[in-house]
């Protein structure tokens, strides 16, 4: 499959749909997922237009990999979780719903269960907090 321009993640950088940022730099960009798993819930991604890592180039996947670190540290600190779950798919048959490469960064607390993947959308309202708590820590 090729590259999609108008993949959702693709009209999110170009500002045609509205996210909850929480860092960018001229590389890559980070914004809370809309559908959570877990309170805190990332995704990084690169301005690169690449479908998986299979396509992406080396520095494409190192601006993204630098990110994902800095933005796993901050939510780290903002959210103190037990854990830190990184998630990345690459393809339909392995779960890629939206054809940009993305990793998920997800916090994970002990006994607390993560909501299905992409199941439970939530309102930017309750986003926006948190993401304050991530941003303040960068």
């Amino acid at each position: 499959m090729a590259y999609d321009p108008n993949n959702i993640f693709a009209k999110i950088l170009g500002g045609q749909i509205p996210s909850v940022k929480v860092y960018e730099d001229d590389k890559t960009f980070a914004f809370m997922d809309v559908m959570p798993e877990a309170d805190g819930h990332v995704l990084v991604i690169p301005k690169e237009g690449a479908e998986n890592i299979l396509d992406l180039s080396a520095a494409g996947m190192a601006a993204m990999m630098a990110t994902t670190q800095k933005v796993a540290k901050a939510v780290d600190k903002a959210l103190t979780p037990d854990g830190i779950l990184l998630k990345q798919y690459n393809r339909a048959a392995a779960g890629q719903s939206v054809f940009h490469v993305h990793f998920h960064i997800v916090p994970r607390w002990e006994g607390v269960p993560m909501a299905p993947h992409g199941k439970v959308m939530v309102e930017a309202a309750k986003l926006e907090p948190i993401a304050a708590k991530i941003r303040s820590e960068l």
